[in-house]
């Protein structure tokens, strides 16, 4: 029945849609297609308002509202995109599965035509880190309705995961052509990160905070702008942006880790170390975890930090359970605090599903704690090859150049990390000085 609806008025259909129905699926598909917004490749942190928001009723309601209208094939994508948004919030395999649920269910209602399940489902299988199915689905609803806005999203976020990164600018571009609003200007911003422009990076970041029509959109841009700031050095004004968000929205946990490294670089390391907490409290994410324990390792708190490496270490516990793939936290906290050859295992996996710039950084990063650097050399060029403006990847590199007796090489990439970032990290920081010292040291 729902097919002959769908061939009767395919395109009068897709224009009556429930408005309600489009703004919960296209808020969800922000953060959620957000993915690939973060150069370290971990979740981004406006999850975590978005869900808040979900738990406070619209999860609810979306629930309701397909017990209202169980043939209802919108009401079951949003419920699906509802649970990704969930999912990424807290590491959860099982709303991973109800949301596939849910949208298998909207595909069954109507089967053709359907691009809101369609580009849910590329934003559920990038959830999974599965980017060849993200780019499947991706291009299957862009070619269904190629006037989505959404869909050109989620294809942007597969095609840079999957290392095609010309592919990935070209569908922001259409994204943004398509509709200029605060989703496709943060896409925009971050394709201009990654070709270590910080500038028009910044630009297009404060022109998406102009255009933000939700708290949830506000605190991802506050969050990010602090992030660049960071990411330049300028530490005040990374505090300053994050201070101005938790204004808004106080229980961010994107914009509480963002202070926290801004803290942190200003060495307010009790204040941080209190965000920090927050933030995992509301959002156990691995990159909270491993930032957390890496600070207090820092500060000598041994056995606070082991609190967060055995949270990590149940974390990746159940991952390797539900047979996921290694995310580039678990690959460097294992090359740093596990076993390197266990690292190699798991870049190697990660890397060739996900060819992505983070995780050629974190392989390398691995390869050369097990001692392979001729090939971490060659991964560490692969993670900057962009240009990417990255003091943690410069350090990898160096450290690399400085284990194979690339002296030169070696002082060019310290001195250009701790130029971008004297703060870029509690621990690798301070050892970037000391190597940089000990070769100038030499000459």
């Amino acid at each position: 029945m729902a097919s002959d609806r769908s061939r009767r008025t395919p395109l009068r259909r897709r224009h009556l849609r429930s408005a309600a129905v489009c703004i919960a699926l296209g808020a969800a598909l922000f953060t959620a297609g957000a993915l690939g917004f973060s150069p370290l490749g971990s979740a981004t942190p406006e999850t975590a308002t978005s869900a808040h928001t979900l738990h406070g009723g619209s999860l609810a309601a979306l629930q309701q509202r397909v017990r209202q209208l169980p043939t209802d094939p919108d009401a079951w994508s949003a419920l699906g995109m509802a649970y990704v948004q969930q999912a990424r919030q807290n590491p959860d395999p099982p709303t991973y599965a109800r949301a596939e649920s849910a949208l298998r269910r909207s595909l069954k209602v109507q089967p053709a035509e359907n691009d809101h399940a369609e580009t849910a489902m590329a934003a559920l299988a990038a959830g999974r880190h599965d980017f060849q199915r993200a780019l499947s689905w991706a291009l299957q609803a862009t070619t269904t309705n190629p006037y989505s806005a959404p869909a050109y999203g989620v294809l942007a976020d597969a095609y840079t995961q999957l290392g095609r990164y010309q592919q990935a600018f070209d569908a922001v571009q259409r994204m943004v052509d398509l509709r200029p609003d605060s989703t496709s200007l943060a896409r925009a911003s971050y394709m201009w990160e990654l070709r270590g422009d910080e500038r028009q990076a910044r630009t297009l970041m404060s022109r998406s905070l102009k255009a933000a029509a939700s708290p949830a959109e506000r605190s991802f841009a506050y969050t990010h702008l602090s992030l660049l700031a960071a990411d330049t050095g300028d530490a005040q004004a990374a505090l300053n942006q994050a201070q101005t968000g938790l204004k808004e929205t106080s229980h961010d946990s994107g914009l509480l880790e963002a202070r926290a490294r801004a803290h942190t670089a200003l060495g307010d390391t009790t204040q941080a170390a209190r965000d920090y907490s927050k933030a995992i409290a509301i959002a156990p994410l691995p990159h909270y975890l491993l930032a957390l324990g890496e600070l207090q390792q820092s500060l000598g708190r041994t056995d606070q930090a082991r609190n967060q490496y055995a949270v990590l270490r149940a974390q990746d516990a159940v991952r390797k359970e539900t047979g996921a793939r290694p995310d580039t936290d678990a690959i460097l906290f294992e090359a740093e605090h596990g076993d390197p050859r266990t690292a190699v295992a798991m870049g190697r996996q990660a890397v060739a599903a996900r060819p992505f710039i983070a995780v050629h950084d974190a392989y390398a990063w691995a390869l050369h704690r097990a001692g392979r650097n001729e090939q971490a050399l060659a991964e560490a060029d692969r993670a900057l090859a962009l240009g990417t403006h990255s003091a943690l990847f410069l350090f990898h590199r160096a450290m690399i150049h400085q284990s194979l007796g690339h002296r030169s090489a070696a002082r060019d990439d310290l001195r250009h990390a701790l130029s971008i970032d004297p703060y870029f990290h509690p621990v690798h920081a301070p050892e970037a000085r000391a190597t940089l010292s000990t070769i100038d040291g030499a000459r």
